[in-house]
C-alpha cells in the first residue's frame, strides 16, 4: 500500500471516439503519454475534477452523465519519482475535437490494433491499455 504522503490522487478518462480510437496526452516537459485528466483538488469530487481537467486541458465540455466509472487503478507516477498515482478512471466516448491547452503539449490517438510507438506512463501501459483492448 502506498504511503499517503507519496500518493497523487487523480481523475482520468479512458476517452475514445466513435471509431474506437483511444486519446492520450503528453504534458509539456515530459516524455510519457497518458490518459487525459489530472489531480483532484481538496474537497473536489473525482467526476467534477475530471470534467474540469478536460475543459482546461483539451477544451472539451462533457456532460457529467457521459462519464462511466470504471474503478480505481494505481501505478508508479510517470513524472514524479518515488510517488504513486491513484486514478479514479472513467470511460468517455466523445467525437468532440480535443485542442491541447494549458499544460498539454501533444495528443495522440491510438487504434486498438496498432503497435504503440510512444512512451507510455506506467498506469497507461500496465492498466489502461489492457483494459481498453479487452473491451474493444
Amino acid at each position: 500500500m502506498p504511503c499517503p504522503d507519496r500518493l497523487i490522487r487523480i481523475a482520468a478518462a479512458l476517452l475514445t471516439d466513435s471509431r474506437g480510437r483511444l486519446l492520450l496526452v503528453r504534458k509539456h516537459g515530459t516524455e510519457s503519454f497518458m490518459q487525459p485528466g489530472g489531480k483532484i483538488e481538496p474537497n473536489e469530487e473525482p467526476r467534477a475534477a475530471l470534467l474540469r481537467e478536460l475543459r482546461e486541458e483539451l477544451g472539451l465540455t462533457e456532460e457529467r452523465d457521459s462519464l462511466i466509472y470504471l474503478g480505481t487503478l494505481a501505478a508508479p507516477a510517470a513524472n514524479e519519482p518515488g510517488f504513486t498515482v491513484e486514478a479514479e478512471l472513467y470511460r468517455l466516448v466523445s467525437d468532440r475535437p480535443p485542442k491541447p491547452a494549458a499544460e498539454i503539449a501533444e495528443i495522440a490517438w491510438l487504434s486498438s490494433d496498432a503497435t504503440t510507438t510512444v512512451t507510455l506512463a506506467p498506469l497507461t501501459r500496465d492498466h489502461v491499455l489492457p483494459l481498453w483492448r479487452s473491451r474493444e
